[in-house]
């Protein structure tokens, strides 16, 4: 199983620089941020859920979507991001890593609680800058040895199939190896005494014929 990211989506769109050096509407930010964290998703191999708070909306049902692999959920009226992204960390198994992306400080305290790790909202930020540009370096590189499509793979799944690679390697070298001693340890056939080398022996039998 994935390790899991949990985005408060309004809370970080509060601590980036982008909305307002380009005064992007609230929509454009989140359009934004969503497929910048669907690009990052794609580079860092984990299961991203970007949550935005509907708790003073009219919204009677939460809607869940999915972009580009990562899932965008709107809460519903009386119901905070906070309480969402809690229950998730609380629905989650013990064992799974799960991070919170965001600076709220209630928040903070909670999902440390539920033994999530709490990374905030401009830390997010840097991390989300870092990855995609490392990532791009490394698919480019990639890209010239590899082929476009692996590289486009996640780190996970590349390892995989490095993996499966070097095992049918190993088993390639297992079966050549018998066959090489085998090889190896067979008679060669001995040349007729007399006869040099590249020439064909004669057939006295077909020469009688011919003379009969």
């Amino acid at each position: 199983m994935k390790p899991l990211l949990l985005v408060d989506g309004y809370n970080v769109i509060g601590a980036w620089d982008v909305p307002r050096s380009e005064h992007l509407s609230i929509d454009e930010s989140r359009e934004r941020l969503v497929h910048l964290i669907a690009d990052y998703a794609g580079f860092s191999g984990e299961e991203v859920i970007v949550v935005f708070d509907g708790h003073y909306t009219d919204r009677t049902m939460r809607s869940h979507s999915t972009v580009h692999g990562v899932e965008v959920v709107f809460t519903k009226h009386a119901e905070s991001a906070d309480n969402y992204i809690e229950s998730l960390c609380a629905a989650a198994p013990k064992w799974r890593h799960v991070r919170v992306a965001t600076s709220d400080s209630i928040e903070q305290t909670v999902t440390m609680g539920r033994g999530a790790v709490r990374i905030s909202s401009r830390e997010f930020l840097m991390e989300l800058t870092q990855v995609r540009s490392v990532g791009r370096v490394r698919m480019k590189e990639e890209k010239v040895s590899r082929g476009d499509i692996f590289s486009r793979l996640p780190p996970h799944q590349r390892e995989i199939f490095d993996r499966m690679r070097k095992g049918l390697d190993e088993e390639d070298e297992k079966i050549k190896k018998p066959q090489k001693a085998a090889q190896q340890s067979a008679p060669k056939a001995k040349k007729p005494a007399g006869q040099p080398a590249g020439i064909p022996q004669k057939n006295p039998t077909a020469r009688r014929r011919r003379n009969g």
